[in-house]
C-alpha cells in the first residue's frame, strides 16, 4: 500500500510526516475527476492552492471552525487513501490538530469514517480509509469531506498545503483476472 504514516502513530493520533510523497503503484490519484470546494478561504488561498503540487502555497480558511474541504465526484468511486501535506514548523497555530473524514452520496448523508488527531505534523500524512474489517479496503462514495475541527495552539484559521485522494486502479478488462499492461496484450486478451 502506501508508505505508512508517519513516525508516531497510535490509535487516532499521527505525528511526524514524510517529506517525500510515496504511494503504491496500485493506487491512482482521483482528485482530477472531482469538483473541489472549501467552506471559506482568504483571497488567493483557495482550492487551486490545494491542488497545484506546490508545497509553498496553501489553502487558508477564513471564518469560524469547523473548516471543510468538499470533494464531489460525478459517479461513485472507490476511495482508499487521503494524503495531506501540513507543516507545523511553518504554519504553527494554523496547522490542523483534529481532522474528520466523512463520505457519502452528498451533503445530506455524510458519515464519519475516520477521525484523526495530529500532533505537530510536518510532511505528508497518509490517512487510510480502510475499515476495521480486513475486507473493507476502500470506501464507495460520491462525496468525500475533510473537516478541520481544531488547530494547534487554539488557532482559528487553518493552512493545508496539499490534498491528494487515491483509489485502486481498475482492471482494464472486466471479469479478467490478469492485469495486462500493454495495449497489445489487452487487444489479444479475449478469445472469440
Amino acid at each position: 500500500m502506501a508508505a505508512e504514516s508517519s513516525e508516531g502513530e497510535e490509535e487516532g493520533k499521527l505525528s511526524g510526516g514524510n517529506q517525500i510523497l510515496i504511494v503504491d503503484e496500485e493506487l491512482r490519484e482521483l482528485g482530477k475527476k472531482a469538483a473541489w470546494s472549501v467552506s471559506s478561504c482568504k483571497t488567493g488561498n483557495g482550492v487551486s492552492s490545494l491542488r497545484d503540487d506546490n508545497l509553498e502555497t496553501y489553502w487558508q480558511s477564513d471564518g469560524a471552525q469547523p473548516h471543510f474541504v468538499n470533494i464531489q465526484f460525478q459517479k461513485k468511486v472507490r476511495l482508499q487513501l487521503v494524503v495531506l501535506y501540513v507543516d507545523f514548523k511553518l504554519d504553527e497555530s494554523y496547522t490542523p490538530s483534529k481532522i474528520s473524514i466523512r463520505a457519502g452520496d452528498g451533503f445530506h448523508n455524510l458519515k464519519e469514517i475516520k477521525a484523526v488527531e495530529l500532533v505537530k505534523p510536518t510532511g505528508w500524512l497518509y490517512l487510510s480509509l480502510s475499515g476495521v474489517d480486513p475486507r473493507e479496503t476502500f470506501v464507495n462514495a460520491f462525496m468525500l469531506q475533510i473537516a478541520v475541527l481544531s488547530n494547534h495552539l487554539n488557532g482559528r484559521d487553518t493552512h493545508v498545503r496539499q490534498i491528494k485522494v487515491y483509489g485502486p486502479r481498475p482492471n482494464p478488462i472486466p471479469q479478467q483476472p490478469f492485469q495486462f499492461t500493454s495495449r497489445e496484450f489487452i487487444t489479444y486478451s479475449t478469445l472469440r
